[in-house]
């Protein structure tokens, strides 16, 4: 649930996660004095239009009633997505800033290459099989971004075998490449694998910092940081 305050950052996590993914992240911008929403939502129940409007719309809704006039999000992998669409489909008047780490922007060659396999359907669901980087993809229909954007990028894996289907550098989801948008205001490239993102010390501090002054701490885009 949020707090009565009026800056409050909703969280989405990503395909095959939960609100646990999130649960580091929403209790550090907590402590920093953001009222959070950690919004759960079944990423592999329906496709991209149909779970957008309810994941970002529910924490639209728990912001708003708890007082919030700015509403600012953090989001993970395909949680992005959602943002994307449900913000060009129907504009947040109330938007603030958003942190995006390891998002699809450009879509991810990993389902390219998987979407054919046994098991696909079962592991990532509709959703999942549009985020792929061909022109019909979700990603390639969404355009620029036009609101305040700071993406953080992983280099790390705890999956070889996935990452070497991937261009380099990349997170074992991603590619670095791909999570870039036009319209991003800064990025920030990370050690981090795709699914321990949203729990480095690094990345809390850096969104932090986003979502309070418009820009990440480390100000020379093409470092790595390490956790």
């Amino acid at each position: 649930m949020a707090d009565n305050t009026a800056e409050c950052v909703v969280l989405l996590h990503g395909l095959n996660r939960s609100w646990r993914a999130m649960r580091p992240m929403a209790k550090a911008m907590r402590e920093v004095g953001f009222s959070t929403v950690n919004v759960d939502y079944p990423s592999q129940s329906g496709t991209i239009e149909e779970i957008a409007p309810v994941a970002v719309g529910e924490g639209l809704s728990q912001c708003r009633r708890a007082g919030a006039n700015r509403i600012h999000f953090v989001t993970h992998s395909l949680g992005g997505i959602l943002l994307r669409y449900e913000n060009k489909r129907s504009r947040i008047y109330d938007l603030g800033r958003v942190v995006m780490l390891g998002p699809p922007n450009q879509g991810s060659e990993l389902i390219d290459k998987t979407r054919d396999w046994p098991g696909f359907e079962m592991l990532s669901g509709d959703a999942g099989a549009q985020l792929g980087t061909d022109i019909e993809s979700m990603p390639s229909q969404l355009g620029p971004v036009k609101f305040e954007l700071g993406v953080i990028a992983g280099t790390g894996t705890i999956n070889v075998f996935a990452s070497a289907l991937l261009p380099n550098p990349d997170d074992g989801k991603v590619s670095v490449a791909s999570t870039q948008i036009e319209g991003m205001d800064d990025f920030l490239i990370v050690g981090n694998s795709h699914r321990y993102i949203t729990r480095s010390e690094v990345v809390i501090r850096n969104t932090e910092s986003f979502l309070r002054h418009g820009h990440f701490l480390a100000r020379d885009k093409a470092k790595v940081v390490k956790r």
